[in-house]
């Protein structure tokens, strides 16, 4: 797992169209407003979590985002033990995004 600032993370994006963007926060937080095109996972449903990770295609790279960057820190972790190969955090979560912001 790496951390990324912003920019990082935008470039890392920007360099490969086919990334995933996941965000692992609650609905809740999803409702306020996310990230565009961000696939939505809820870290805090334990083995539902586990179960949609397990749907994903390992080989392909993930940009992980949540509120400050704590939970998709962790699930950075879980990812890279469950065997993918390329998950970022957003360092500072969607607190500190200056990005586009969308609501669903």
């Amino acid at each position: 797992m790496a951390d990324l600032t912003q920019n990082e993370w935008t470039s890392q994006l920007e360099s490969n169209p086919d990334a995933v963007i996941l965000d692992v926060r609650t609905q809740e937080e999803v409702d306020e407003g996310s990230i565009p095109n961000a696939l939505h996972i809820d870290i805090h449903k334990g083995q539902g979590f586990l179960d949609e990770l397990e749907k994903l295609d390992k080989n392909q790279t993930y940009l992980v985002y949540c509120r400050s960057g704590n939970r998709s820190g962790q699930a950075c972790t879980i990812m890279n033990q469950l065997g993918f190969e390329s998950a970022f955090n957003l360092m500072g979560g969607i607190n500190e995004w200056a990005g586009p912001i969308e609501n669903k």
